[in-house]
């Protein structure tokens, strides 16, 4: 059950809810305006700082891109919402309906997940959420045995790989040899996801071993580009090739239906899972799990892994952070007795798992949440600000802002890496929102909390746990690594 969302929400506020400040502008020409700010002039966290320093509000009104001149259908007005006591409203299935704005206004369509409407487009009223979620939630569950030794053995071969690329870039000389970790990184998450989750090895298909994760990486390009500031072309050709139409979905059709074949062959047994236990049809069951496997997973770590790998790898290390980290694992591995690293270690690492949620807090994998209202309601915010929103209103939170709250955090604007330790630690994760739902919330088949919400962290804390069992000390810039000191082998 989540937590009640008392500060959301409430009949008989005090003082007296007002409008929402903001405007969208004349038609097309508001819309296009907050698109440029929002992908070229301003960049999306300067977008919300701004608004609402001008309006002196955390709740106010913007366009949300994409927007004009070929999003056919899609509204960008929105309510953008940027504090922590606020965002909570996002998260009651009450108040806000979740169908089809997973990722904002605009909806990339069925044409991307083989017919099917996936899980995560349901809302919670929909009879197939439930099962769906359900379904994830077992299939996850079941994976638990073999997802550490899958993982182990993953990022064992990508580091193998990143060292010997670095030992080259020395061998060649150069003033800063660095190997990046990119590629490695998302064949190590293609396999193991692919093997702990789904139950199919990927060697046995040399094209699903060799592409499979390049397919994904074009597969989620073409969804959600047009909702992002990517910075690979200049402007304006960013604006004018990737965010002025919707990007088709025949384009990874190939890709898709050799990735579709590969799980309906080998990944049989969660395809009979879904079918037998949960009344989930085969299309949509498999269509279900390439969506988990894909976005939620190997979409989520291929974003989040490389900011914790460059916040904790920082040169210099200014906050004195790896030393600390280092003694934590090595001593949790020696008194666990075998050294491996696996679910119940890490839990067992407070600094690890404070680390691994302070960059959660400053870089969440999907900045931007969503959902409509079912009912006109009061939004409240800090000091009784209240605001009321009307029946079928779009609300955007930005987590980014609402996770560095001045109100609720301390230092907000810093990594602060012990954060969440201790009692005082511990209150603080109520206001930790990158899962859909508070950290201290918990998945269930009638919410939209992120089903793999302990499975994300324990992961990353896995990544950290065994660099620090590998190497005594590491750098990265960018996302490539640029100091490997390997751990002298014991003489024990």
């Amino acid at each position: 059950m989540l937590p009640s969302f008392s500060p959301a929400a409430t009949a008989k506020p005090t003082p007296p809810p007002r409008p929402i400040p903001g405007s969208y502008g004349m038609p097309v020409l508001g819309p296009l305006r907050d698109r440029l700010d929002f992908f070229w002039f301003q960049g999306p966290d300067e977008f919300f700082r701004r608004r609402a320093a001008a309006h002196r509000s955390t709740v106010f009104r913007a366009n949300i891109p994409p927007t004009f001149p070929f999003f056919l259908g899609v509204d960008p007005r929105a309510v953008a919402v940027v504090d922590a006591a606020a965002f909570t409203a996002l998260f009651d299935p009450a108040l806000v309906d979740k169908r089809d704005i997973l990722i904002g206004p605009y909806n990339p369509g069925v044409g991307f997940t083989g017919g099917t409407r996936v899980g995560v487009y349901l809302d919670t009223e929909e009879p197939e959420h439930e099962r769906t979620k359900a379904f994830t939630m077992e299939l996850l569950h079941r994976s638990a045995p073999k997802w550490p030794t899958e993982f182990r053995a993953g990022v064992d071969a990508m580091l193998d790989a990143v060292e010997a690329d670095l030992a080259k870039a020395k061998a060649a000389g150069g003033d800063s040899p660095s190997a990046t970790f990119v590629f490695p990184l998302q064949q190590c998450l293609f396999r193991f996801l692919c093997k702990a989750l789904v139950g199919a090895d990927p060697a046995a298909d040399s094209l699903v071993d060799s592409f499979g994760y390049l397919i994904l990486d074009v597969w989620l390009a073409l969804q959600i580009v047009p909702t992002q500031q990517v910075g690979a072309i200049p402007q304006p050709l960013e604006e004018l090739l990737l965010h002025s139409f919707p990007l088709p979905s025949f384009l990874v059709w190939p890709g898709y239906s050799l990735l579709y074949r590969f799980v309906e062959k080998h990944g049989a047994a969660a395809v009979s899972l879904a079918e037998q236990e949960h009344g989930i049809a085969k299309k949509d069951a498999i269509n279900n799990v390439l969506f988990v496997l894909g976005f939620n997973a190997f979409g989520g770590f291929s974003v989040f892994l490389p900011f914790l790998l460059g916040k904790v790898g920082e040169a210099g290390d200014p906050t004195g952070l790896r030393p600390r980290l280092r003694e934590e694992v090595r001593r949790v591995l020696a008194s666990a007795g075998d050294g491996e690293v696996g679910f119940g270690t890490v839990r067992e690492m407070p600094l690890v798992r404070s680390t691994v949620q302070e960059v959660l807090r400053l870089k969440p994998p999907v900045p931007l949440q969503y959902g409509r209202a079912r009912k006109d309601f009061v939004l409240q915010s800090h000091g009784g600000a209240a605001f009321a929103v009307a029946k079928g209103e779009l609300l955007c939170g930005y987590q980014p802002l609402a996770m560095r709250d001045p109100e609720v955090f301390d230092r907000p604007e810093e990594f602060v890496p012990d954060r969440f330790l201790g009692d005082d630690g511990a209150a603080l994760l109520q206001y930790l929102y990158w899962s859909n739902g508070p950290e201290t919330g918990q998945p269930a088949p009638g919410n939209k909390q992120c089903a793999a919400k302990e499975v994300v962290v324990d992961t990353a804390c896995m990544l950290i746990a065994e660099l620090f069992r590998r190497y005594d000390d590491f750098e990265v810039d960018g996302v490539s690594f640029t100091k490997l000191d390997k751990r002298p082998p014991s003489t024990s």
